[in-house]
């Protein structure tokens, strides 16, 4: 992992090898970073996606590693829970066999080429609360 700060912003560059949930976590760490913007692209052979089914609050996760994918497109944010850094990230992974792309909540990616990624640090703190209702950790002003 390589990265440079330019004021609010951190561009980061993820190697083969790595994993990004847990890079990107480690540099939120290190950084203090308590609330962000998180978007890239990049390459990885094992993703892992999901998507949240709302009636059975799970999430139904699909690990992709049958060849080289594409990230076409990393979006999410970054903010605290229980005082720790809180990654939310979705993904889109396109196949260059089919040209088939599959997309979902981001829980593991492992790189195979590099992942450029740009953090746009926001100045202030967001909380997450567990939510019975909903089943998912959302954002919390009240704290």
């Amino acid at each position: 992992m390589e990265y440079r700060r330019f004021n609010n912003h951190i561009v980061l560059r993820l190697n083969v090898g790595e994993e990004l949930i847990s890079s990107v976590l480690k540099l939120a760490e290190k950084e203090n970073i308590k609330l962000a913007s998180v978007s890239g692209i990049g390459a990885t052979n094992d993703a892992t996606l999901g998507v949240f089914e709302i009636g059975t609050k799970t999430y139904h996760k699909k690990r992709f590693c049958s060849c080289d994918y594409e990230i076409a497109s990393l979006m999410g944010n970054l903010s605290v829970m229980d005082t720790k850094p809180y990654l939310h990230l979705h993904a889109v992974v396109g196949s260059p066999e089919t040209g088939e792309c599959h997309g979902g909540h981001l829980s593991e990616a492992m790189i195979s080429a590099t992942a450029e990624i740009v953090i746009s640090v926001i100045d202030g703190i967001v909380d997450r609360t567990y939510s019975d209702d909903v089943g998912l950790n959302l954002f919390d002003f009240n704290k």
